[in-house]
């Protein structure tokens, strides 16, 4: 295999998201199998929609999946510029060419010639189709009336009739009859080239090897490769990865979860589980493997094994393999990316002191197995950091409201206060208590969890109350002996 020179070129016309990711992410491991270079090109030709600062918010994103590329916007290969809208002197060269070699020319056609051309098409049931109405016209007369101002576009001599064959690694030979293709536009009257025009220049002039990209751009396929044959130049291999769908099977959308990444960043997603779903998402590394680093899944990674159908988005799975990475994290670590969290939801101020850092990762390791992410981690220890503001109202009913429950609380917090906060030893004088009310364990312990916490499940309660220590149980155990049930 020649080097492998694959590029990821994203229009900047809103934030990265899923689907973004993994077409970026196919196209890193393809390159780091082969020991290739992966490059970011941002095709910024429409600056009306362009998002401001686009590299940065690429950079950003790739900064948090852990993957990024070796030629860009702030990573100069030699092959730039890498904003597409700087390399209009490129695409214009390359249009000066083609015309003087007859293998492009002006069109004067108006938009409503052009529309009731299509409109006639359609009434007649075929495709609609430029009727190449000025591929006659003498090159001189096309030159003197660009000279007078007359506005235009370059349209690409396509060979009326014939099949073109298009080699996709993934799908296997798809074949396109050259009938239903027209003289398709290069350049557009505002003077700036059209997405598949610039698209091949650019490639062509970045010595791109392999193109890897979504299956919705199967049909500009055909169009680049006459491109490249106009130009003279090879093409490179082409691949189309499969589409993703929601997981009814409809086209995926925001509401199914198409979310940017910025928002699973801010949802508390661990990036390592997130791209570890992405690759998982029409690839399979053989076997039953489902978690893979990035530098194992670039060991393994070959087209071969991406899948031709489409891949079925689900947020529960990707939830799932979130929580898994999440409960192997070590405490210093799970602490260090709860923090954030902690700080957005105001449970606490950076800095922190050593004995309140020491705090909140002994209550972060008792709800660490029990949340899926990092910010239902913080949410899950806000009662370690301010009393319950709210309590579970089916609890309060079923627990809070039992007659004696005021005096039993009463009794429990006057017992723990004179007792060792360790678990062992607090489980021990709850349980002696329980015997000498003549109730059992668990009517002390329903009411008093509910107490402390406001909720009804959670980590284990003798665990619980040692972290919290005495002062904020005993505290809490009044406060409620004083609304429930006497």
């Amino acid at each position: 295999m020649t080097m492998v020179r694959v590029r990821f070129a994203p229009s900047p016309t809103g934030q990265p998201h899923i689907g973004w990711a993994r077409t970026a992410l196919f196209n890193w491991l393809f390159a780091r199998h082969f020991g290739g270079t992966f490059v970011l090109r941002i095709e910024d030709t429409d600056q009306k929609r362009s998002v401001e600062g686009a590299a940065q918010v690429f950079d950003d994103a790739f900064s948090w999946l852990g993957f990024t590329y070796d030629e860009g916007p702030n990573k100069d290969g030699g092959f730039g510029p890498y904003l597409q809208s700087e390399r209009l002197a490129n695409h214009l060269a390359v249009r000066d060419r083609l015309l003087e070699e007859g293998k492009a020319y002006p069109c004067f056609c108006s938009p409503e010639t052009l529309d009731a051309g299509r409109a006639e098409d359609r009434r007649l049931g075929r495709p609609p189709r430029y009727p190449a109405t000025c591929r006659s016209i003498a090159a001189e007369e096309g030159r003197a009336r660009i000279a007078a101002g007359e506005a235009h576009v370059i349209r690409l001599k396509v060979p009326p009739e014939g099949r073109l064959v298009v080699h996709d690694l993934i799908r296997g030979d798809v074949e396109f009859d050259l009938a239903v293709l027209d003289d398709f536009v290069l350049i557009k009257a505002d003077g700036t080239p059209t997405y598949n025009f610039a698209a091949v220049v650019d490639d062509a002039q970045m010595a791109i090897s392999h193109v890897l990209r979504a299956d919705e751009h199967l049909s500009n396929t055909p169009k680049q490769l006459l491109l490249y044959q106009a130009m003279g130049l090879p093409a490179p291999a082409f691949a189309h990865v499969p589409m993703i769908l929601a997981p009814d099977h409809s086209k995926l959308s925001k509401r199914h979860g198409a979310t940017p990444i910025a928002e699973f960043v801010a949802q508390g997603f661990l990036p390592e589980a997130v791209v570890n779903y992405l690759m998982m998402l029409g690839w399979n590394p053989g076997g039953d493997r489902e978690f893979l680093t990035l530098d194992e899944a670039a060991e393994l990674f070959t087209l071969e094994r991406v899948q031709k159908n489409p891949a079925v988005y689900d947020t529960q799975k990707m939830t799932w393999m979130n929580a898994h990475y999440l409960r192997a994290l070590s405490e210093d670590e799970l602490w260090r990316r709860t923090l954030p969290f902690l700080s957005a939801q105001k449970l606490l101020a950076e800095p922190v002191s050593a004995e309140l850092g020491a705090y909140a990762r002994s209550a972060l390791s008792l709800v660490q197995s029990r949340v899926s992410t990092l910010a239902e981690a913080a949410d899950a220890v806000r009662f370690f950091f301010e009393e319950p503001r709210e309590f579970d109202p089916a609890g309060v009913a079923k627990h809070l409201a039992r007659p004696g429950t005021a005096g039993h609380l009463t009794a429990l917090a006057g017992r723990l206060a004179q007792t060792d906060f360790s678990a062992g030893a607090l489980e021990t004088a709850l349980t002696e208590l329980a015997a000498e009310l003549g109730v059992s364990r668990a009517e002390l312990i329903h009411p008093a969890r509910l107490a402390v916490s406001g909720k009804t499940v959670g980590p284990g309660l003798f665990e619980m109350l040692a972290v919290l220590g005495a002062k904020g149980t005993v505290d809490r155990l009044h406060a409620a002996a004083k609304m429930a049930a006497p």
